[in-house]
Parts: C-alpha cells; sequence; structure tokens
C-alpha cells in the first residue's frame, strides 16, 4: 500500500519557523519518523511552496493509484478553490491535517476551503495528527 505525505507551503521551514507554534521538529523528522513508525507502508513524501505543484502532485498520486493522501496544505487551506477541486476531481481519499488548531487561532485560519471534500480533518496534535491520518488510511485496505 501506498500513501502519499504532502506538505503545502512553509511546511519546509518546521524546526525553525514559529517553533512555539509548530515546534522543533523539522519535516525530515517528521518523514523518519512516519518511516520508522509504518514500515509495512510505503509511504512518498512530497513539498512545495507552490499551489500548482501541490496540484500536479494529487493528479499523479491518482494516476498513480495510490491508496491515500495526508496532507498538510499549510495556508492554501483557507484560500485554494483550486486544491479542493483537485482532491474532489482525482476522487483520491484524503486527509487534511494541520500541526497547530487552526481554530484557537486568527479568525481568517478557521475555514477550510478543503475539508468538504476531505474524508477527514485532524488540527491541533502536533505530528501525532500525521500518525493518526496514517494509522487511519492504512487501516482501509
Amino acid at each position: 500500500m501506498t500513501l502519499l505525505i504532502l506538505n503545502g507551503p512553509n511546511l519546509n521551514l518546521l524546526g525553525t519557523r514559529e517553533p512555539e507554534t509548530y515546534g522543533h521538529a523539522t519535516l525530515a523528522d517528521l518523514e523518519a519518523e512516519l518511516r520508522e513508525a509504518f514500515p509495512e507502508v510505503n509511504l512518498v513524501f512530497y513539498q512545495s511552496n507552490h499551489e500548482g505543484a501541490l496540484i500536479d502532485r494529487l493528479h499523479e498520486a491518482a494516476r498513480e493509484g495510490v491508496a491515500g493522501v495526508v496532507f498538510n496544505p499549510g495556508a492554501y487551506t483557507h484560500t485554494s478553490i483550486a486544491l479542493r477541486d483537485a482532491i474532489a476531481g482525482t476522487g483520491l481519499r484524503v486527509v487534511e491535517v494541520h500541526l497547530s488548531n487552526v481554530h484557537a487561532r486568527e479568525p481568517f485560519r478557521h475555514v477550510s476551503m478543503l475539508a468538504p471534500v476531505c474524508a477527514g480533518q485532524i488540527v491541533g496534535l502536533g505530528r501525532a495528527g500525521y500518525h493518526l491520518a496514517v494509522r487511519y488510511l492504512a487501516s482501509l485496505r
């Protein structure tokens, strides 16, 4: 089983960007942690700061027959109808994940354009949210 772990803008700065909000672990740390926790799952990782690249990767994942996507779309969560349409159009099972509790932050972060077309949303649990999303998607074999 292959799952795509897709990360959007500024997730490449994990560990240095607002560590009081996002923690001190880097994206590479998170990837290594997930690989160790789920050796039976083929995890494919991709990060981009560009909306079109994220859309292209979702399209590729659908063509590849990926079983599901764990997606932290970053700020695109609140703005991107294009990513919403890509998720809906590909039919991929996507779990939206956020390290921080977006509902406890600025009001503009309270609305997700993507959640209505995702299988679920996990917010505010830090890196554990990624683990829960992988566990959920892996259980759907």
